[in-house]
Formats: C-alpha cells, sequence, structure tokens
C-alpha cells in the first residue's frame, strides 16, 4: 500500500474506522510488501495498481505464488484494469476516487470470503480512552471492567497511554506511589499488575502486560484504541471534501468525551490537552466545509456544540457569525457576539480581539 497517495491513505483510515480489520502493514515498495507477506500471515492484501518497481498485477501474480489463500483488493483510477485483475483471482477493486459506500461493500464482501475461524475473536472491539475508560465490544456496548482498585485501573491507563512502550519500574513508583517506601510501593506495583493480568485474561492474549528488563508495558494485538484511530486520522489536514467528509465525520464522533475525562491523572493532562486541540480543529474545518455547500444549520449545531468544550475560543466566534451572517439571521447574530463579549469580560476579564470586533462589525 502506497502510503503516499491521499487515496490510500484515506483508504487505511477507513479501514481504520470500520473496525473489523487491522492494519498489519503499509509499504510504498511492492518488494518490500512481498517480504512482509513472505513472513506474516495476511488475510487480505489492497494493491495499488501503479507502484514502483512492479505494478500491481505482476505484484499480484507474486502474493498468489506465496500464498494462494491471499485474498486481493485492487485499487486502481482505470476501471479497464479490472477484467485483467479479475484474471489472477482478485476479489474486489475499488476505483480512485474512492468511495465510502463502495469501501463499506468491499470490507463486507472480504469478511464473507475469510473463514470464522481466522476471524479474531476480539477483532471488533475497541478500548475507549475518550470520555470514561471503558471497552467498546463492536456493536455499540460499552463495557465497564471491575477494576479492583483505583490504582489498577490507573496503571492500566498510564500504560496504555505510553502505546506498548516499555516502562521502568522506577517510573511508575514515582507517577502512582510517590509518598510511599520504596519496597513498599514495589509490593503494590507488583499487586497491581496482578490484579489487571487476572482481569484482562479473557482476552486471550489480545491484551496482555509484558515484563522484561525492570520494566513493564501493555501490549493490545487486534483490538482498537479510539486515541489511536483519532491521531492517525488527525496528523494530516487534507481539505475536506464530500469523497471525505463522512470519514471525518465518524472521527469526531471518537471523541465521546476529553480524554480520560473524570479522572485525576496529572500525567495525562498534556495529551489530553492535544487532543481536545484537534477535535476542535477538525469540528471548525468540518463546520466550514458545511458553511459552503448550504448546510449552515448543521455547521452552527457542530460549532454550538464545540464551544461548550472551547468557550472563549474566538475562532469558532468567528465562524459562528459568519454562520448567522450566511443565514441572515442578524439578530442572532448581535445576541450571540454580545453574549460572547460578556463572557470573555466577566471569566477573563479581556475583550474580543480586533480580528474578532472588525468581523462583527462587517455584519452588522
Amino acid at each position: 500500500m502506497d502510503d503516499e497517495k491521499p487515496a490510500l491513505m484515506y483508504l487505511e483510515m477507513m479501514l481504520l474506522t470500520d473496525g473489523r480489520f487491522q492494519v498489519e502493514g503499509k509499504y510504498t515498495s511492492a518488494r518490500a510488501g512481498l517480504e512482509h507477506l513472505a513472513r506474516s500471515k495476511v488475510d487480505v492484501v489492497f494493491l495499488d495498481m501503479d507502484m514502483p518497481e512492479m505494478n500491481g498485477l505482476e505484484a499480484g501474480e507474486h502474493i498468489q505464488q506465496l500464498n494462494s489463500d491471499i485474498r486481493i483488493v485492487y485499487v486502481t483510477a482505470y476501471s479497464e484494469y479490472a477484467i485483467e485483475a479479475f484474471e489472477i483471482h482478485a476479489l474486489d477493486y475499488v476505483l480512485k476516487p474512492i468511495d465510502p459506500d463502495r469501501i463499506a461493500k468491499t470490507l463486507n464482501y472480504i469478511e464473507r470470503s475469510i473463514p470464522v475461524s481466522t476471524m479474531k475473536t476480539f477483532g471488533n472491539w475497541r478500548v475507549r480512552c475518550f470520555g470514561h475508560l471503558s471497552f467498546d465490544d463492536g456493536a455499540g456496548n460499552d463495557r465497564q471492567l471491575k477494576w479492583k482498585t483505583a490504582k489498577a485501573q490507573e496503571l492500566f491507563a498510564y500504560l496504555l497511554h505510553h502505546r506498548e512502550r516499555w516502562i521502568s519500574k522506577e517510573i511508575l513508583l514515582e507517577t502512582l506511589w510517590p509518598d510511599y517506601p520504596k519496597d513498599k510501593a514495589m509490593t503494590y506495583l507488583h499487586t497491581t499488575v496482578s490484579q489487571i493480568r487476572k482481569l484482562v485474561k479473557e482476552w486471550q492474549g489480545q491484551i496482555s502486560v509484558e515484563y522484561a528488563l525492570d520494566s513493564y508495558r501493555l501490549v493490545i494485538d487486534g483490538i482498537l484504541f479510539d486515541v489511536s484511530e483519532f491521531e492517525r486520522a488527525t496528523d494530516r489536514e487534507p481539505a475536506i471534501t464530500e469523497q471525505n467528509r463522512l470519514f471525518y465525520e465518524n472521527i469526531i464522533v471518537l471523541y465521546r468525551g476529553d480524554y480520560l475525562e473524570g479522572y485525576d491523572y496529572p500525567w495525562a493532562e498534556t495529551l489530553r490537552s492535544n487532543l481536545l486541540e484537534r477535535y476542535l480543529n477538525t469540528v471548525m474545518r468540518i463546520a466550514a466545509y458545511d458553511m459552503g455547500h448550504g448546510f449552515e444549520r448543521k455547521a452552527l449545531e457542530r460549532l454550538h456544540f464545540a464551544q461548550q468544550k472551547a468557550p472563549y475560543s474566538e475562532e469558532i466566534c468567528r465562524l459562528v457569525l459568519a454562520n448567522y451572517a450566511l443565514q441572515r439571521d442578524f439578530a442572532s447574530l448581535s445576541r450571540y457576539y454580545e453574549a460572547f463579549v460578556q463572557l470573555l469580560h466577566t471569566d477573563l476579564g479581556i475583550e474580543p480581539s480586533q480580528e474578532t470586533t472588525s468581523i462583527y462589525n462587517q455584519y452588522v
């Protein structure tokens, strides 16, 4: 998979959002991809027809020689390739620009083509850290784990926060038990790790706490993590288009609350602020697109919801003013601006910036 091409970046994000399948690798080189397939078990490969070294059809022939059970889905801008693709037993093909509904059909084909015995038992599950720490069973049902102690929950969240990186015992003791003598804190650490291992045992190794060289890490294999999904999708900021709008709407749905909301974890504050900023930026970009395409009311609803998260944001304020102006609702525009000015004065003792004031004056 060529991760430099916007169409295939979008495809990867669609796969991650769908949640039924795990992305095992992505390559700009066909040869590197074939080397991965030679040493790893993979069910499906998405192949771009246009690749360096060899084209998609040639790569498909090599894949069939390596393992004829691998299902191939071609991604192409040229529909005439489709007939030739099926001659080497491709499961399906997807045309560029990629259509979300068409991808959904392809993923259904893939799921039906894979024997049940090869599908991961917990492949649809997702660990959620937006809002309260919980698990989603893939059908939209939240499951709260019964943590034996608050420290067990915090240790799990802290290891998850570090995304499979090894964390030394010393750092864990300093972070979670800073006020205890070292020997007592060490006992608490060992006990808490044991509690977590018992709690996640039902995931049959897909969630595990590993130990090596006086360090621990949390490993999640084949189970989604809402924060990682959100970060991957918001690392880049392509223009919102009709093609990717639905994808980004699904991404902001992941943000059900602030990161580890309601937990007093000082170590989570920096990431919490960063994720909130990403969320607000994405909401504003979608709202701006909606305003430019006749969906002013939907955009206004998004912006009012976002402003509950960032009540003093002048960027959001300016978009709301522009929205009311588009709707020619100047009475609401004035009321909103006056309320915003009063909020800044009462809570922060400041006035709106000159930019915001100038925009308001242009509209009234």
